[in-house]
């Protein structure tokens, strides 16, 4: 695949630098590190194009980036297969083959970009020095990402690792079904800062976490929690809700992860029908029934004989309000409570309230009285 892009490389340039010359309007696209990138001024008008195919696209990439990939999925799986069962020669025909005939189109979806743009692929390799050549020689203005998103990946590493979080931090703490998310949605829209670690991680931090959603892996919960720090740094304080160091398939960095735990905790205490409401309509088991069981299956051993079939016969015969009410008696809440007794007094103060809206409006006095 290298080959084959380098030998596409120079066609293009041979057959496109003429033109340009002719216009007297030549120019190489300017390389630039992500240290330049972050250290420069906050330019919210840029985008960010992954030419990589759709599948690593998806696996992770730079938050708010785009994909133009010079190969899809399958273009690429053809040319590796014919690499394998006919050899390179044959390959990188094909290679040239699928792209010339894309590089019009190609061009064209860049056009449409009406702003900075900073190409990038694996390591800012053969691919998007490719899209960039062509680019620029076309006449339009683009950047390349040394190092491409693996010089990223290390960047937020380094400094997901390195870096010192000032504000403080306000935990959303409670019983499952107290709202915790829905808490944190209304503080956002009235302009507070906040961080949704579950949103982030696409998991809701129970057995039932991962259902209707698609979980992140560690790399792209990374970029997105360090993108949230930088966003908040100079903050007095940032709200998140009370996780465990896991949530689903990742881990929360220490440097927020630490602060969590020495923060300061509301404890939300809601009446137990109106927790059994909110898991409702948070999970919807009616719509994924199977996976619902399946998931209690993995926790059953863990709850008394006697309840465990209560639950089981409350899930077969669809009644999950009942479900959800004994779910939350005989495993959430003891797991909680047990929990809960590694903070001080001094470093929680509980909401007892008839709702979400009752819980928000004592948040947000709280907060007021703290701050006069």
């Amino acid at each position: 695949m290298l080959r084959l892009l380098e030998k596409l490389l120079k066609i293009l340039q041979e057959k496109l630098t003429s033109q340009r010359k002719r216009r007297r309007c030549f120019h190489m696209f300017q390389d630039i590190t992500v240290q330049e990138l972050q250290s420069g001024p906050q330019n919210k008008n840029h985008t960010f194009i992954d030419v990589r195919s759709p599948q690593e696209f998806q696996e992770a990439t730079i938050p708010g980036s785009i994909n133009i990939p010079i190969f899809t999925d399958e273009e690429r799986s053809e040319v590796g297969t014919i690499y394998k069962q006919i050899g390179k020669q044959e390959a990188e025909k094909k290679g040239l083959e699928i792209f010339s005939k894309k590089l019009p189109a190609f061009v064209e979806t860049f056009q449409q970009i009406n702003t900075e743009k900073t190409v990038f692929c694996w390591r800012g390799g053969m691919r998007s020095k490719t899209a960039a050549t062509v680019l620029d020689l076309m006449g339009l203005s683009v950047q390349r990402l040394t190092g491409g998103i693996r010089a990223y990946r290390e960047w937020v590493v380094h400094t997901l690792e390195q870096m010192d979080f000032s504000p403080s931090v306000y935990v959303l703490d409670g019983f499952t079904g107290t709202g915790k998310t829905i808490l944190l949605q209304k503080l956002q829209a009235q302009g507070y800062p906040v961080i949704d670690l579950e949103n982030m991680a696409g998991h809701h931090g129970s057995i039932f976490g991962q259902i209707g959603l698609e979980p992140s892996n560690q790399r792209t919960f990374d970029a997105l929690l360090l993108e949230k720090l930088l966003e908040y740094r100079e903050e007095p304080f940032v709200f998140v809700e009370g996780e465990s160091k896991r949530i689903g398939k990742v881990l929360i960095p220490d440097v927020l992860f630490n602060k969590k735990q020495n923060g300061f905790h509301f404890l939300i205490d809601l009446p137990m029908e109106v927790r059994v409401q909110t898991i409702l309509e948070e999970y919807q088991p009616w719509e994924r029934p199977h996976e619902f069981e399946e998931a209690f299956h993995i926790i059953k051993k863990h709850i008394h004989t006697p309840v465990r079939k209560q639950l089981m016969t409350a899930l077969t015969e669809k009644n999950y309000a009942t479900a959800a009410e004994l779910l939350l008696t005989h495993y959430y809440d003891p797991r909680y409570t047990h929990a809960n007794r590694a903070f001080t007094e001094d470093q929680q103060k509980r909401i007892h309230a008839d709702s979400t809206e009752d819980a928000l409006q004592q948040i947000i006095q709280t907060l007021n009285v703290s701050a006069s």
